[in-house]
C-alpha cells in the first residue's frame, strides 16, 4: 500500500482536506485556518496547481484582490483515494 506523496505531505494534506470539506476558499482563510505562512502556503499551492488539483480565481472584492482556491474533479479524486488508502490500512489493523 503506497501514499500518493502530493496528497500525503502534511501541509497539503491539510489543504486537500479544508478545501475538500469546504469548497471554494480564499487565501486568506486558508493561511488563518491552517496557521501557515504566506510563502508555505503559496508554495504548496503552486505544487497543487501544477498537478491540476487546485483551480486558482483571482478578482477584485471591494476594489481589493482576492484570490480563491478550489479542488478540481481530479483534485478530489485523489484526495478520496488517500481516504479510502488509510481506511484500508485502519481495516487490516482491526482484523
Amino acid at each position: 500500500m503506497e501514499f500518493d506523496k502530493l496528497v500525503h505531505q502534511p501541509t497539503r494534506l491539510q489543504i486537500f482536506t479544508h478545501l475538500y470539506a469546504n469548497g471554494e476558499t480564499t487565501f486568506t482563510e486558508l493561511k488563518t485556518e491552517l496557521g501557515i505562512t504566506e510563502g508555505n502556503l503559496a508554495s504548496h499551492i503552486q505544487t497543487m496547481e501544477d498537478a491540476d488539483c487546485v483551480t486558482v480565481t483571482k478578482q477584485f472584492v471591494d476594489r481589493n484582490p482576492q484570490t480563491s482556491y478550489r479542488l478540481t474533479s481530479r483534485g478530489e479524486e485523489l484526495f478520496e483515494a488517500h481516504i479510502q488508502t488509510l481506511e484500508t490500512l485502519i481495516d487490516g489493523l482491526e482484523e
